[in-house]
């Protein structure tokens, strides 16, 4: 029997974080497992691509700012988009024939990509005895805003009863449950498995702290402009009577309008240096003495590690609120301060960051260890459903 092979579907609409999370998740089950990797939205330019992964990029979809789903492909128009990606992935796979798949946020998010995966689901239940694992991969908290929130629970729960043989829910239980998120009215009868947090594991480079030097950062950026805007403001204040040396990381979604507008005000700014992306956020932070940023999975798991402190201004529109919950909970905890999105503006920002530079957050005890779990876990698995062979010495190393 051979390298048993999963199939993991990925699908980022506004920032990169579904992204960078599903990434260090393949990475690690690269490890074990043959990865087939289905990407469903642009890639940023420069972001690298964990070796060892095989990559089948579909015709890119995304939202825009309202939440409407766009090609991002000028060629293609959404409806030929959506056409070609059903088939790419129904041939995709049959061609790898997985002992597993894995879909990341479906069904429990992500119901305007249903004409895609449902066809994958009942191939897969198609397959009776012999079919692979069905997995749908979770981030800490679902968004909970939607002005249809206890019909999205029923109709998620069941097809997650109708589908899925594991839940894994890429948290830890004591910050966070999916219960707590997610209540539909029937029973979710899909065991539910919780890794950790996932963090990415690429070798973290040494970067000397600078003296006082602040870091803002807005994710992919598609949503970023009015923290980015106010951070340009605020700068000008810190500049004059503090000297806080300030890097705005714009974020490579962000509309090329907004980049240029950024571009108008920071210029002949002293002590700011205004950037379009970086290749590492988390060599950027390490040379930081201080953060402000959005509170995404990843860069709040960054902050935590890193114990910088940090200002947060969640985004929480358009019934995307699960930001706002975890900058609350990791506030209680300590490990930030929490800046509430309609008081931001320069001067108020500016207030902010003054106080941050006295903050010292105290260590926070999360569990880190996501991705390793999840492998684990996968394992456990495909052993009890006797789908996979036992590991080599290289792989258990």
């Amino acid at each position: 029997m051979g390298e048993p092979a999963v199939l993991f579907y990925c699908q980022h609409v506004l920032g990169m974080g579904h992204l960078v999370r599903s990434l260090a998740l393949a990475r690690a089950l690269a490890r074990r497992f043959r990865v087939i990797f289905l990407n469903g939205g642009a890639v940023p330019r420069g972001l690298p691509r964990p070796a060892g992964i095989e990559f089948v990029d579909l015709p890119p979809l995304g939202f825009d700012d309202t939440g409407r789903l766009v090609s991002r492909d000028s060629r293609r128009s959404v409806e030929r988009a959506q056409r070609e990606r059903r088939e790419t992935i129904l041939r995709t796979f049959h061609r790898v024939q997985p002992h597993a798949v894995v879909v990341e946020l479906f069904p429990f998010g992500r119901k305007k990509f249903a004409e895609e995966l449902l066809p994958l689901f009942e191939e897969v239940r198609a397959l009776g005895a012999q079919r692979p694992l069905l997995v749908s991969s979770l981030r800490d908290i679902l968004a909970t805003g939607r002005r249809d929130q206890a019909r999205h629970d029923d109709r998620a729960c069941m097809l997650a009863n109708r589908y899925l043989d594991a839940i894994l829910v890429h948290a830890d239980p004591r910050f966070a449950r999916l219960e707590e998120s997610f209540r539909p009215e029937q029973e979710l009868r899909v065991p539910v498995h919780y890794t950790g947090f996932v963090i990415t594991d690429t070798p973290r480079r040494r970067s000397a702290r600078r003296a006082r030097h602040l870091i803002v950062s807005a994710g992919g950026g598609l949503v970023g402009g009015p923290l980015l805007r106010a951070a340009i403001q605020a700068h000008a204040l810190l500049w004059e009577r503090e000297r806080l040396r300030t890097t705005v990381v714009a974020g490579p979604f962000l509309p090329a309008t907004e980049w240029r507008a950024l571009g108008r005000a920071a210029r002949k700014l002293a002590g700011l240096e205004l950037r379009r992306s970086v290749p590492d956020l988390t060599t950027e932070l390490a040379g930081a003495t201080a953060s402000v940023s959005q509170c995404g999975y990843n860069t709040a798991l960054e902050i935590v590690r890193a114990r910088l402190p940090a200002l947060v201004v969640p985004f929480s529109e358009a019934g995307r609120d699960e930001q706002w919950v975890r900058a609350r909970r990791l506030e209680r905890l300590g490990a930030v301060r929490v800046l509430e999105p309609e008081r931001l503006d320069g001067p108020t920002l500016a207030a902010e960051v003054r106080a941050l530079l006295r903050f010292r957050p105290p260590p926070v005890a999360l569990d880190l260890g996501g991705a390793r779990r999840t492998v684990a876990i996968l394992d456990e698995m495909l052993d009890v459903a006797g789908l996979t062979p036992a590991p080599t010495d290289d792989q258990v190393a």
